[in-house]
Formats: structure tokens, sequence, C-alpha cells
């Protein structure tokens, strides 16, 4: 994502997915259980060390399906979401985050279950307790106006109005307000979202078209999602947009929904989209998803690009730049998902990498010399940039600051510096394959960089350059 980037940008404008939540993250391991029974709930938050209370634990999600109307008249979202997901614990009771809504009715494997409210928390206690290790259907029926979350950023995210219609983003919070769901990073699962609006308007999400269907007076788009997707990267765009077909050199398909007032800008940019993709699959390895494209909205109906899986969103035109920032997500945070929210500089810090690449192979500055630019004047833009270590953001406020994006580059760029470019580019590609659909956090990342050079010492870098206080001696 583009966030600090998200005010900075703004103002510029493998079958590891099927595995239980990491039970030293999610509290999995059976501790809520009663000493009677062996059975109880699962607990309400993963235990993120920026954001607690997000996910929850005792079961992982395999598919959600979505199935919602929305009436911008009154600006009101109805919505029907079925889980399938597996108990991880034998549970009793269990806990959605769900934030804001009207909940009018809960099934748990097609009995009623009763339910309560508790901020963000929607528990549901079915009528009969959970095995460990059974898979189980959750349907939640709910309405209401979905609001915006102000991050402690101070940016905001969720369900946004736009001019002429909604924008959902969720990173890292913001999808528990317009569904039900285990929202946190380390939870990936499918998608199938069908959404019924006003005919005349468009609604774009993840994945692949399946349907568009016109009667009495609404259009109903189906939208499926084959590869797993953390919640945070699930969208929702409704509104007039100009939509392009087509497909990549290699065949795969490119959907763009541009706003009308926003095409005529976006074009030459997005005309690249495809030579984007390639350059990325050369350097990063094979494209871990079946479809690519963007959605480009209009300057103020967001204030950041966000990475939404197969097809990010951008506030207006984007340039270059930033399409291949976006675009590298995909495999740096959309496909390697981080495990914590600890982790983002695994995101951010490639994707910020890539664009120096993009760069430097544009016949513009190298990385080196973008390297050795932010060190000596980094600063003059980036003003917090030596504020903390790229691994250990200060807080919540500021997983998405310069350090995780501009320092996080520069410890990729140290990786290069030791290895070599062969071995470079040999080890990124390793690293997107090894955790393709999966999760990782720095450990793995650390292990598995020194795992592929094992006759190089990275102890410096990962003392100085990605868990050092302050600016780094000079390198």
């Amino acid at each position: 994502m583009s966030r600090s980037a998200r005010l900075v940008r703004a103002v510029a404008v493998a079958a590891a997915w099927g595995l239980a939540l990491p039970l030293a993250l999610a509290g999995c391991d059976g501790s809520g259980a009663d000493d009677a029974g062996g059975v109880g709930g699962g607990a309400a938050g993963v235990g993120d060390p920026y954001f607690p209370k997000a996910g929850n634990g005792g079961y992982d999600v395999r598919h959600y399906g979505l199935d919602l109307a929305y009436d911008p008249e009154g600006r009101r979202l109805s919505g029907t979401a079925r889980l399938t997901a597996r108990a991880t614990q034998a549970l009793s009771a269990f806990d959605l985050d769900l934030r804001g809504m009207e909940v009018e009715e809960v099934t748990v494997g097609g009995r009623a279950a009763s339910f309560d409210r508790d901020g963000q928390e929607l528990t549901v206690r079915p009528d009969d307790h959970l095995a460990k290790g059974a898979t189980f259907e959750v349907v939640v029926r709910y309405s209401g106006h979905p609001e915006a979350i102000t991050d402690p950023d101070g940016s905001e995210e969720g369900w946004l109005r736009t001019a002429d219609g909604v924008l959902a983003l969720g990173e890292p919070t913001g999808s528990m307000a317009w569904f039900p769901g285990n929202h946190h990073p380390s939870d990936k699962a499918s998608y199938d979202i069908t959404v019924s609006v006003p005919q005349g308007l468009t609604a774009v999400s993840n994945g692949e078209l399946r349907s568009a269907r016109a009667t009495g007076g609404r259009t109903t788009y189906a939208w499926h999602t084959a590869e797993p997707m953390a919640s945070h990267v699930a969208t929702l765009a409704i509104g007039r947009y100009t939509v392009t077909r087509s497909s990549t050199g290699d065949g795969l398909p490119v959907y763009v929904a541009v706003d009308p007032t926003q095409a005529a800008a976006s074009r030459t940019t997005l005309a690249r989209l495809p030579e984007v993709m390639e350059w990325a699959a050369y350097n990063f390895g094979p494209y871990p998803f079946s479809s690519t494209g963007a959605i480009v909205d209009r300057p103020r109906d967001s204030l950041y690009a966000l990475e939404t899986q197969n097809r990010p969103v951008f506030p207006g035109p984007p340039g270059v730049g930033l399409l291949v920032h976006e675009l590298a997500h995909q495999w740096f945070g959309n496909s390697v998902t981080p495990r914590t929210w600890r982790d983002m500089w695994l995101n951010e810090g490639f994707a910020t990498y890539a664009e120096w690449l993009w760069t430097e192979d544009e016949g513009g500055p190298t990385a080196e010399e973008t390297f050795t630019e932010r060190y000596d004047h980094g600063e003059d833009t980036y003003e917090d940039l030596w504020k903390f270590p790229p691994a250990t953001p200060g807080s919540a406020a500021d997983v998405s600051a310069d350090p995780v994006y501009q320092r996080g580059a520069m410890v990729v760029h140290k990786i290069r510096q030791t290895v070599g470019d062969d071995a470079f580019y040999d080890l990124v590609q390793g690293w997107t394959a090894a955790h393709r659909h999966g999760h990782a956090d720095t450990d793995d990342f650390t292990a598995y960089v020194e795992q592929q050079a094992p006759d190089k010492d990275f102890e410096p870098i990962w003392r100085d350059w990605l868990y050092g206080k302050g600016r780094p001696e000079r390198p």
C-alpha cells in the first residue's frame, strides 16, 4: 500500500492458506477450554502486537460467500455472509469481527445460534458445541449503514462514500465495516462476492467477474476469488466506471475500472500495466493470481492507493512508479502475506524496492544511487526515516510510516549488495515460491536468507539495518 505513502503520496496524488492460525499468535491451543468438558470459546482477537482485537481464535475460515445489496439513496447495505470454517479447538462459542451494522440472524450448521455484540466482537454460540477439526458453516444476516474507520495513523478506511457510490478499503481493519469475518492477515480464504446495485452503477471486486445480470432496475455482479485472500485486501467499488477488458501477452485477463472523469489522465499509465506485469514476473517469479487490473477513482474518494488483490485501487491517475509499487504487492503482501502487522516491512520494503528496480531498469538512477541518496539526504523528504527500525514499528500508528517503506527497501538492498545480483534474484524468486499463498514473518525471512547464502554474514544487516535504532554507520 502507499500510506506513508498514505499521506505523502495522497498529497502528491503454499497450501499454507489451509492451515490453522499459528498457535502462538491465535491462542488456538485449547487454552480456552473449560475444565469439565474440554470445550470453550475461541479467543476474541489473535493477539496481534499492534491490533490485538483483530481476528479471532479457535477456527480457520476457508471460504467467504457474501451476498450483498446496496441502496445508494438510503446508503444502506443488506448482506448475508456465509463462512465455511474449520474449528481448530473444541468450541462452545466463537467471535467474528463486525463493526456497526445490525445483526438480524445467525445460524451455525443450519440451526439458529444465539449471539451478542460487544464493540467489534460478534460472539456466536451454536446450539451444540463444535468438535476440534470439524468443518462448519456460519451464516450471518445483517444490514445497516456501514461506516468509515479512522486508523491510528489518522487515515480512513472501511466503507468510504465517493462522488457516485462507495469504495471499501480494508487495511488494516476496515473490512469489518462491511462484512463479518476473521479479520486478520493470518487467516486467508477464497471468496465469492455477489452485489446488487441500481442499474447504471457497476460493482467491482476482486478475482474474476462470473456474471452481471440486469433485472427489475438493478444489476447483480458476481465476483469469484479462487486463490486465498486476506480480508484486508478484499475490496468493493460501486459507482459509474469506464470498464475495459483485455489480456497480457501471455493471456492473463486484465480488468480495469476507471471513473470517467479520470479516464483520459489515466490512459497512458494504465496502458503500461501489461508491461509492468511482465517485468514483475521476470524479476519476482510467476504471477500468483488468475487475473490482474486496476480501479481508479477520483482523488478525493480516498487519500491513498491500496494493493487490493488482483486489482489495486488508486485515488486519481497513478504514476508508473505507484503502479509498479501496488502491482509488486501482489507478490509481496497479497501472496506472501505478513503473519502479523509487525511484519509490514516485508510488504512495503519489497514494494518500495520494486520502484527502485523499475527506475534502474528504465535508465534512471540505479538502486545503489537511490540507496545512497536515502542514506545521505533521506530525512529531507522522509522526516521520520530514522525514527525506528523497520522490523519494530513503535506503535500501531507507525506500521505504515516512512521507516517501514524506505528503511525496509534499504534492508533489501543491503542483502543484494551482500549476495550479488544473480543470487539476489534467485533468492527473491525462491522466497515468493516458498511462501506462495501463505504467511511469513521477519524471522522466517531472515532464516530463509541465511539458508540460501550460508557463506555470507548477514548479522550486521539484521543488527544495524533491520533492528537497529537510528541511522547505521555509513555503509
